[in-house]
């Protein structure tokens, strides 16, 4: 009996090591998927961005106050030269407003008026949960189809991938860096996993709605 329990042991120990083993080619597999097809697309210095429609910043930390984060504040001013520079036509702000008490939208428009940004050229994406939504409503709501993503280093290979697998037309500019970096980069290991299923299985968003076209205008909120 003690030698059937031990056989049966030994080789559950068996499958769970093999199981473990294809989980661990397949996180790696998809990391080195990510990073290697996206690389060409992540260009660190503004001048050699080409043109496109739309600037992307990507949701960060919004303080109690309205103050943006360090690390959304760099994103902001990113896009800002882009802007200046003519490198893009419109900026589009992408965070959550899930709900009355947690905005990061808003404040972006009030940083970006105040720095010279026309409230014509700034559009607001309050349903931009997660990376994935942000990038399927740029090009269905806002109707995109060109951009280039603003986020921090870490960011931008899973950025990007969901773009570019969604059909845009999607470069990367690094903004400067922010707080934890080791933690964030150490994330993004299963964070690609998450959106590697996202693209294959064509998740919706939580929200959709009317278009709002990007060559447009768009009504917004009073602050």
């Amino acid at each position: 009996m003690f030698r059937k329990i031990k056989s049966l042991f030994l080789q559950s120990l068996r499958f769970l090591k093999w199981g473990l083993g294809l989980v661990f080619v397949f996180v790696v597999f998809v990391n080195a998927y990510v990073y290697l097809h996206t690389r060409p697309y992540i260009l660190r210095h503004v001048a050699t961005v080409p043109q496109k429609q739309v600037a992307l910043i990507l949701g960060a930390a919004v303080y109690s106050n309205g103050t943006l984060s360090v690390v959304f504040e760099n994103r902001v001013d990113k896009a800002i030269e882009l802007y200046q520079k003519r490198k893009v036509q419109k900026i589009l702000v992408s965070g959550d407003n899930s709900t009355a008490f947690h905005n990061e939208v808003d404040p972006v428009r009030t940083y970006l008026l105040r720095q010279g940004i026309p409230d014509s050229d700034i559009f607001l994406d309050y349903a931009g949960f997660d990376t994935y939504s942000t990038m399927y409503r740029a090009r269905e709501i806002f109707q995109v189809s060109s951009m280039i993503i603003v986020t921090q280093s870490f960011h931008l290979p899973r950025a990007i991938f969901l773009a570019r697998s969604l059909g845009l037309d999607a470069y990367g500019v690094p903004a400067l860096s922010g707080e934890k970096e080791f933690a964030n980069y150490a994330r993004e290991i299963f964070a690609n996993e998450k959106a590697f299923f996202n693209v294959i299985f064509e998740r919706k968003p939580k929200f959709l709605g009317a278009p709002i076209p990007i060559t447009g205008t768009q009504e917004k909120r009073d602050n």
